[in-house]
């Protein structure tokens, strides 16, 4: 977690503990004012309506704007939105990712139930109390957008009648030469199942066994150590074996056995061995055995940043992709994305292959833990940016159900999104669709089925 999702998070632990104090003073005055009684029906009540309504971690205010800006080659087309039909006011060159700013306004049912806006048949959710400026999907939509009749509408808020949209084009990255760089096993899948199954030539490189939080195992009889030490060893055979379902074949995909939260103190002292947290390995190499290239840290299998650099600078020389894709490195805060990303920008600048572009990508971010909002399925509108980021294009491919169903048959192969969910969290979701009219989906439990499997997949795009 990053330092800022940190400060985050402890400040909104603060504000909670302060309501929490609050609340229990004027349940003690209620409770001595009124029969003792109402006191526990009033905690009942009290819990039922922070799981409804107050649970969500948003670290931002819904009448915050989101703060884009776009490249200078992105056309911008000032629209209008006329009894819920987009209306253009100049002539519309072709392009594959729309963007439409809008103002969007909850109405007072969007503070209890999350506000929606429908693109056709399309739906995209936002913050209860949404008061501000926010950027709606309509890749994919192109067609009715120079027809004239697509049609934008709220439900539970408002959107303002003028509104801007940006056109960005790009090639198909699906035809160039592609190396994804997967922190862990699934974040491949989560970001970019669909472009990857459609590949021409893709290889995907998984930095990590991802061993760690290995408790649900000790069901098994293990002690944590060795709970572990099975759980990198499923999620290695994960990030080599479910690829396949894409399409993409064993000699394309690479398991390089760091371990799971320390590519950050890695790269503090580079020199040094980390080993796992909880497992007690310290050699790289009891997961590599199915690669299909030998790498420079199978030499000593020590897990340094040293071996790490080298390992990357050989598969960029193997592989020789045009197109990387890879987290975020001012979006998606985990520490480990961001410092994936870091080892292969040092990579690039130190290795003899250079690539052409860069494919960002955010499964976590410091604001907001539900984006993207709404049940899966939908579309992606783009995440909150309370603060700037760079101008980069955008390239928003579109995922039919063939293939949102195929991504999330591979979400359900992973191991780590197999767990039960814990009881307070059942409760939690039996409670939302009661009273705030959430869904989730049927395909798997876990929260990233409804929030990677969607219409569209995201890339933030930079070229080098």
């Amino acid at each position: 977690m990053s330092a800022r999702k940190q400060q985050l998070l402890k400040r909104h632990r603060q504000h909670k503990r302060i309501a929490l104090l609050v609340a229990l003073v004027v349940l003690l005055l209620i409770g001595a004012l009124v029969s003792w009684w109402l006191l526990p029906l009033l905690v009942v009540l009290g819990w039922i309506a922070h799981e409804a309504w107050f649970a969500d971690h948003l670290f931002y205010r819904p009448q915050d704007d989101y703060r884009y800006a776009f490249p200078e080659d992105a056309k911008r087309y000032p629209v209008r939105i006329d009894d819920s039909r987009l209306v253009l006011a100049d002539d519309f060159e072709a392009a594959d990712t729309l963007i439409l700013e809008v103002n969007l306004k909850a109405g007072w049912l969007g503070r209890w139930i999350d506000p929606q806006v429908w693109i056709g048949e399309d739906r995209q959710d936002f913050e209860r109390g949404v008061a501000g400026r926010r950027y709606l999907n309509l890749s994919g939509q192109h067609e009715l957008v120079v027809q004239g009749r697509l049609s934008v509408r709220g439900r539970f808020c408002r959107l303002s009648n003028e509104a801007t949209l940006y056109a960005m084009r790009n090639p198909d990255y699906a035809e160039r030469r592609i190396l994804i760089i997967a922190p862990h096993a699934d974040d491949a899948e989560l970001a970019a199942f669909g472009l990857y199954s459609r590949a021409r030539d893709v290889a995907i490189v998984t930095l990590t066994q991802g061993e760690i939080e290995a408790n649900n195992y000790q069901r098994l009889g293990l002690d944590l150590p060795d709970a572990a030490r099975l759980k990198g060893r499923l999620r290695s055979w994960d990030s080599l074996a479910i690829p396949l379902w894409g399409g993409v074949p064993q000699s394309h995909c690479v398991q390089l056995g760091y371990y799971c939260l320390q590519l950050p103190a890695m790269a503090e002292a580079p020199e040094r061995a980390f080993g796992s947290r909880e497992s007690g390995e310290q050699d790289i190499r009891s997961v590599r055995q199915h690669n299909p290239l030998a790498l420079p840290a199978d030499l000593d299998g020590v897990p340094s940043w040293d071996n790490l650099q080298a390992d990357l600078r050989a598969l960029l020389m193997h592989f020789r992709p045009e197109v990387v894709v890879t987290p975020h490195p001012e979006l998606d805060p985990h520490s480990d994305h961001v410092a994936a990303t870091r080892a292969l920008f040092q990579a690039m600048d130190e290795g003899g292959w250079q690539p052409e572009t860069l494919l960002l990508y955010a499964n976590h971010l410091h604001d907001n833990d539900r984006w993207p909002m709404g049940p899966a399925d939908g579309g992606i509108a783009l995440p909150p940016a309370i603060e700037p980021l760079p101008a980069d294009r955008l390239w928003s491919p579109l995922l039919d159900a063939d293939a949102r169903l195929s991504k999330a048959m591979a979400l359900a192969m992973q191991h780590d999104l197999q767990g039960p969910l814990p009881l307070k969290k059942r409760l939690r979701r039996l409670i939302q669709t009661v009273l705030a009219g959430r869904r989730w989906p049927a395909t798997g439990e876990d929260e990233f089925f409804r929030k990677a499997v969607r219409r569209h997949e995201l890339f933030w795009v930079r070229h080098l």
